[in-house]
């Protein structure tokens, strides 16, 4: 079924102040997942809530953190988001980067000690809308993609987004994962019960995997096999999204000294916080260019890839951003599509934090 956005974020933020985050917070937490979903990334928003709820039963969130700056400069800072969920930590690091590109031309601000922080784009999009260009890229907790020549799962799925402004079009906004497909999107189509694509997930011994509940386990439970690196094989250039998956790991994890989870999980005990890391950069280009130059001629850019001849008349060459804005406003009037197995599970995480329900009548 459909749900209204305003209903959604309801939910949402009487669970996350159940769960005694503040209200600045949960309001901000509220925000960032309903975008997600709104912006059809059904694999990030609201579907996140059952899994947070474990994770703050098993003591690994702090609902109340301190944020403390570990180290900064000029241009740079480096956060410590005290094991928090990801969401506000992520959206004040962005903002701080952003002030500071405007004092530098160029700033980055790094996360750590942080947690899932949902979909990457969101934090991208804020510098974006500030008229300065932004990249997010982020270390993950999960153990899901198999490297090339691997018959086991070593990388996450591993974020980058990227988005820069414009002036007649909306912002171009990149958001993508490093494998051939998002965890999240394997556990979609698990609640959806529909199969998955050729690719997406392989058994241990690289063999195509498209039942969903097998593809599920694969990538959740079992430790052999699991997602392929984007591109799929090494001859589709599957390579080449695993040196990308290592490239994010770098900037989002090793850069702030967060934890690699291959070596976390010989190391550091299950209840221990996830210790994730985040790496935000932001470029003003009035440093680079006269004010306004980026904008136009990034707009000549889009016109001319919206313009380039089509090879279906009926499908419209697009651009990275233009999928998830079209999905914005379809979701804002018609509501966010929320599966039956996922209602239910909502259901009881609503019940466990002792607040209503309002995703349905």
């Amino acid at each position: 079924m459909r749900v209204p956005a305003p209903q959604i974020r309801q939910q949402l933020l009487s669970v996350l102040r159940a769960w005694g985050m503040s209200d600045a917070h949960a309001e901000t937490t509220a925000a960032m997942m309903l975008e997600t979903d709104l912006r059809g990334v059904d694999s990030h928003g609201i579907s996140m809530l059952p899994t947070y709820d474990r994770e703050f039963r098993a003591g690994r969130l702090n609902m109340r953190p301190l944020f403390k700056t570990v180290r900064e400069g000029p241009a740079m800072a480096l956060i410590d988001a005290d094991a928090s969920l990801g969401h506000p930590v992520s959206v004040y690091a962005m903002n701080l980067a952003v002030d500071k590109c405007r004092e530098s031309a160029v700033a980055v601000v790094s996360v750590v000690n942080s947690h899932h922080f949902g979909a990457a784009g969101c934090y991208s999009r804020i510098a974006a809308e500030r008229g300065v260009i932004g990249m997010v890229t982020s270390a993950t907790r999960g153990v899901s993609m198999v490297p090339t020549f691997a018959a086991e799962p070593v990388m996450g799925t591993n974020p980058l987004a990227f988005a820069a402004p414009t002036k007649r079009n909306p912002p171009f906004q990149l958001d993508m994962a490093t494998t051939t497909v998002a965890a999240g999107k394997v556990k979609v189509h698990k609640l959806n019960h529909r199969p998955l694509p050729p690719g997406w997930v392989v058994d241990g011994n690289g063999q195509s995997v498209t039942d969903a509940e097998e593809a599920f386990r694969y990538v959740f439970e079992r430790p052999e096999g699991g997602i392929t690196p984007l591109g799929g094989t090494r001859e589709r250039g599957g390579h080449k999204g695993y040196g990308l998956a290592v490239m994010v790991h770098i900037l989002g994890g090793t850069l702030a000294g967060a934890s690699f989870s291959p070596i976390r999980n010989r190391t550091q005990k299950p209840s221990d916080p996830h210790n994730i890391g985040h790496f935000f950069l932001a470029i003003d280009p009035r440093a680079f260019r006269a004010d306004g130059e980026f904008e136009d001629d990034l707009d000549q850019v889009i016109d001319v890839l919206h313009n380039a001849r089509r090879a279906d008349p009926a499908q419209p060459v697009l651009v990275a951003g233009d999928p998830e804005m079209a999905t914005h406003s379809e979701r804002l009037r018609d509501g966010v599509p929320i599966p039956d197995d996922l209602m239910e599970q909502l259901r009881a995480v609503a019940k466990s934090a002792g607040v209503p329900f309002v995703l349905v009548p």
